[in-house]
């Protein structure tokens, strides 16, 4: 890729770190057009159906046609008339997930999974004797494809925001390095809502402030932020410059995963609550199935027209088997709160008390630093 040009005012460079954050290339489609070769070059959807649903995982060929993850399937069929829906096979992708963490343990063991197909390493330390992370990155993508015949792109920077930032800028089958003196600048080019974190209620918000780049954001001072975005402003006036401490976490279990949306209209009616707590189920036990844990916990999240926020959960003896019984508790808690007296304009769905099957080693002697 072209490489923007170092930014005059930065200010100092935040302490170097040399971080690959991987991410696997559609991944769930991919395993499917692998193990099949009938689907091969054709448009795949993974989960849903043409009738109902979300989709889990699209490839490459269906993206061209607007296909998009979380997508309902039946937008996606008519984007997509060739839609090729297959149903997901977690088991398998879990698989494949630890063939590939069992790559990145040749190199480091320092390797925070994000979900099943991306994951954060800290190569810091070079224990391959390979020379530069990008050497690093490199060996990691050569052996993935040689041993799962799947493709993987990375990126290679000095913290994890602009190394997951620079995963995506060459995708698919790509590599992006971006070395700590053009990190800001990098970040200045790229549109506010690539950002990790910003979702596209908060992109929207940026944008009827003016914000759509990075430089838009970086221009804002820091009392602008807090008063728009309140306790995410010291994250966001970091990011704009390049600049997150945020180290790489070995075996981090997240606290909880789930979904919510905002309406654009508030929802009072228990038929058309329980139609939207259907949808956002859909998008949260994907990402809790893409994750590879499991939890006892469900928690309701109500956000009322006049933004009184209420919670409410349940937990159980054992992890919640699956999405059939996720929905059944997160109905039984939206009745509980019903009939609202207000709208309903937020409507959220998690699962906490998280355990991860993942089992890691312990740390490697220091050895020399690495370059990117």
């Amino acid at each position: 890729m072209r490489h923007p040009s170092p930014s005059p005012d930065a200010g100092p460079l935040p302490e170097t770190r040399k971080i690959i954050h991987v991410d696997m290339d559609a991944f769930y489609a991919s395993v499917e057009q692998r193990d099949d070769p009938a689907l091969q070059r054709r448009p795949v959807a993974v989960g849903g159906s043409r009738a109902r649903g979300v989709v889990a995982a699209a490839s490459y060929e269906a993206r061209a046609f607007g296909v998009r993850s979380a997508m309902p399937s039946v937008t996606a069929a008519r984007r997509c008339p060739d839609l090729v829906f297959v149903p997901p096979r977690f088991d398998v992708y879990r698989e494949v997930s630890q063939q590939i963490r069992t790559i990145f343990t040749r190199y480091t063991d320092l390797i925070e999974p994000l979900s099943l197909d991306e994951a954060y390493l800290d190569v810091t330390q070079d224990r391959a004797a390979l020379g530069s992370a990008t050497a690093i990155a490199s060996a990691i993508r050569t052996a993935i494809k040689a041993e799962t015949g799947l493709t993987a792109s990375a990126g290679v920077s000095y913290n994890k925001f602009i190394a997951k930032l620079a995963s995506d800028q060459n995708k698919p089958d790509g590599l992006c390095v971006i070395p700590p003196a053009l990190g800001a600048a990098f970040v200045a080019s790229l549109p506010v809502k690539r950002f990790h974190g910003v979702g596209p209620v908060t992109a929207r918000k940026m944008e009827a402030l003016g914000i759509l780049t990075g430089q838009d954001l970086r221009d804002q001072p820091l009392a602008f932020l807090q008063r728009h975005f309140g306790s995410y402003a010291d994250y966001l006036y970091g990011a704009a410059r390049g600049i997150d401490h945020r180290p790489v976490r070995a075996h981090r279990v997240a606290k909880s995963i789930g979904a919510e949306r905002t309406f654009e209209h508030d929802l009072s009616d228990r038929d058309a609550l329980l139609g939207a707590l259907d949808r956002v189920v859909d998008a949260a036990w994907t990402r809790i199935e893409r994750s590879g844990v499991s939890g006892r916990t469900v928690t309701l999240k109500l956000r009322h027209s006049d933004f009184r926020t209420i919670t409410r959960a349940r937990s159980l003896g054992q992890s919640v088997g699956d999405r059939a019984q996720f929905l059944a508790i997160g109905i039984e808690l939206l009745d509980q709160q019903l009939p609202v007296e207000r709208g309903v304009r937020l409507l959220g769905l998690t699962l906490s008390g998280l355990t991860d099957d993942g089992e890691g080693r312990e740390g490697e002697p220091d050895q020399a630093e690495l370059p990117l």
